[in-house]
């Protein structure tokens, strides 16, 4: 099966993944996201199938057994993938892919796709993120400072991807990425 573009928005719980995720998906109909998987619950403003599918942690694991996933990982205690067959039933349509991973997650995935364009997200700080999670979250979580420990170790290797960026306001690191898409495009 041919395969056609991938891109992988990689950074930080809070850097903005997820909002350029939809705004991409809404400026390219040829682009589809491939909802992952995970066991941790919803947030207010989610249901099932946005952002995720929301599973047990027993049937997760049953899913990693029979090789559903194109890659998992354990991320701040719980389990996220990324299901194979909707990203073949995209390339059988001709469609490119977009998806939104964390560190863990986006190396396996170019493992196993070395054609995917990984685009790190920086937030514009550390103050920055943990006010953005907090807004997000309605309240500071729980898990707020791990999340925060987790994103300095997750910048300290965003020289791993192909590209990054900053995030400081969205519409110019929005037209930023949007370059990095066209000329994707372009060459595909």
């Amino acid at each position: 099966m041919a395969t056609k573009p991938i891109i992988i928005l990689v950074g930080p719980s809070g850097a903005g993944k997820s909002t350029f995720l939809e705004k991409v998906l809404g400026d390219y109909s040829q682009f589809r996201d491939i909802i992952t998987y995970t066991t941790r619950p919803m947030r207010k403003g989610e249901s099932e199938g946005s952002p995720y599918h929301f599973v047990a942690k027993e049937r997760f694991e049953e899913m990693i057994q029979k090789k559903f996933f194109v890659e998992w990982a354990r991320v701040h205690d719980k389990y996220y993938g990324s299901p194979r067959k909707p990203i073949e039933e995209a390339w059988a349509q001709g469609l490119a892919i977009i998806m939104d991973l964390d560190v863990q997650g986006a190396r396996a995935f170019k493992k196993e796709f070395p054609h995917a364009l990984t685009v790190f997200i920086h937030p514009p700080s550390i103050d920055e993120l943990r006010r953005r999670i907090i807004e997000r979250d309605g309240g500071p979580p729980k898990d707020l400072e791990l999340r925060l420990e987790n994103a300095q170790k997750e910048m300290a290797v965003s020289g791993e991807f192909d590209r990054q960026m900053v995030n400081r306001e969205f519409d110019q690191s929005y037209a930023e990425l949007k370059k990095m898409i066209d000329e994707l495009l372009k060459s595909s």
